[in-house]
């Protein structure tokens, strides 16, 4: 479908800041790729930088992660302060690989016990403000197979270089995996499917978000700390449209990275995370998912010529801004 011959008034000054935006806040990796001057940068703010990476069975890649990050910007630079693996329970040797890399290594588990623990990518991301020092934080997942220190360099520059920058994404390339090989693009079908039509409807400014769900981000600590975490896969949805919704969109930008090489999944998956990512849209609607929607998701497999339906349950909870927990505001007061 071609571009529409004309559009509304409301539309086309929605275009003119989508454009202005991207020619302001969208920037290249390697505008920061002078580690030293970052570092220098950090020191003259008084700041410090924290580096997550979530994981779950990420044995393969996770030590590559932490040991190339680790030796580019802690051993010949001092850009992060520290990396902190947060496991969600790895069945594999993951914590015992990252630690030897060099990580600090935490159980989502053992953080905010008072809280219990769920089990999820967001749950993951929420321990880890409580648990991390740094001023800004940045998250890195850690089934990265083309792991370079431009993942955090190019999220933690922005940052630096403007202070009212608060939150800054990635975007990539995302070959997708195929029994040929790697294709050059085709990943993201979740952004492509769900996400960019569903902020093309509701919050068409956010449309400017290459890759919205990307798992590659920076912010400052005191946006962090306001934001609700939904447990699972909507944790990226609800961060864009939370942060759109209190400090506008100059408050975000986004860095490309160039690519991404990652284990892709299937799109039974995909199905599963799409489903968790669509309750947080909705509740950021109407503040609420509607009481008639069910968290049950239908699905079918094939066995043989045999396709039998399964069902599973997803409940896509949250967790309040951690500014609300008193436990969080004494960690901060000890640390400051």
């Amino acid at each position: 479908m071609s571009d529409p011959a004309h559009l509304g008034e409301r539309d086309e000054a929605i275009s003119r800041r989508i454009d202005d935006w991207l020619a302001t806040h969208t920037f290249r990796h390697d505008a920061f790729s002078d580690t030293a001057a970052l570092a220098a940068l950090k020191a003259e703010q008084n700041l410090t930088i924290s580096l997550c990476i979530p994981t779950l069975n990420e044995e393969d890649t996770v030590g590559t992660v932490v040991s190339v990050l680790r030796e580019a910007l802690i051993d010949r630079v001092s850009l992060l302060d520290e990396i902190v693996v947060v496991d969600s329970g790895s069945s594999d040797r993951t914590r015992e690989i990252a630690a030897t890399a060099g990580a600090e290594v935490m159980p989502s588990a053992d953080i905010l016990p008072s809280q219990g623990y769920r089990r999820g990518k967001g749950e993951n991301l929420w321990k880890a403000v409580h648990h991390l020092r740094g001023d800004l934080i940045c998250y890195v997942d850690g089934d990265i197979a083309n792991i370079h220190p431009r993942f955090v360099t190019g999220l933690v520059g922005p940052l630096l270089h403007d202070q009212s920058l608060l939150y800054a994404k990635a975007f990539y390339e995302r070959p997708i995996a195929h029994t040929g090989g790697l294709h050059p693009s085709g990943g993201g079908r979740v952004t492509e499917i769900l996400i960019r039509p569903l902020f093309s409807l509701f919050f068409p400014e956010l449309t400017a978000l290459v890759q919205p769900l990307a798992g590659e981000y920076a912010a400052r600590r005191e946006v962090l700390e306001r934001l609700a975490f939904p447990i699972g896969y909507g944790v990226e949805t609800a961060h864009l449209i939370d942060v759109f919704r209190t400090w506008g969109l100059d408050a975000l930008c986004q860095t490309d990275i160039d690519r991404r090489i990652h284990r892709n999944q299937s799109t039974h998956d995909l199905g599963r995370m799409a489903f968790g990512i669509l309750q947080a849209f909705l509740r950021r609607l109407d503040g609420d998912v509607p009481s008639a929607a069910s968290h049950l998701l239908r699905q079918f497999t094939t066995e043989g010529d045999y396709c039998r339906q399964t069902i599973g349950e997803i409940i896509e909870e949250e967790r309040p801004p951690l500014i609300q927990l008193a436990e969080y505001l004494d960690r901060r007061r000890l640390f400051s």
